[in-house]
């Protein structure tokens, strides 16, 4: 019996996993949209619509797509010192309407203001 000694072949695995992390930072970069409508009908007459967008991305890629509202939130920036300015303007503006009105109520009907 003659056996010839045959090779031991490695098999090779071509299994190309990923991290975490590296899912993570494809999705930052390029960007995740997942979208969704929720409609609630009785006899076809519809009650409420609910529209669901999220966006999942890096802020780079935000300001890419146009996308920015951060920056001129006063909770979240600092740079929007300027708006709240104009806010604290309009509100100052808005009290001094209200106070005219509450004098004019109270004012006789024939008095001139």
């Amino acid at each position: 019996m003659n056996m010839e000694a045959t090779p031991k072949r490695n098999m090779a695995h071509s299994v190309n996993s990923s991290t975490l992390a590296d899912v993570l930072e494809r999705i930052l970069d390029k960007g995740l949209v997942i979208a969704g409508d929720i409609k609630i009908k009785l006899v076809d007459i519809e009650l409420l619509t609910i529209q669901i967008r999220l966006l999942v991305c890096s802020v780079d890629k935000a300001r890419e797509m146009g996308i920015d509202w951060w920056t001129t939130n006063t909770y979240l920036s600092s740079n929007a010192n300027a708006d709240k300015a104009l806010v604290d303007t309009l509100n100052a503006r808005i009290a001094k309407l209200e106070a005219d009105a509450k004098a004019a109520a109270v004012a006789p009907a024939g008095a001139a203001i």
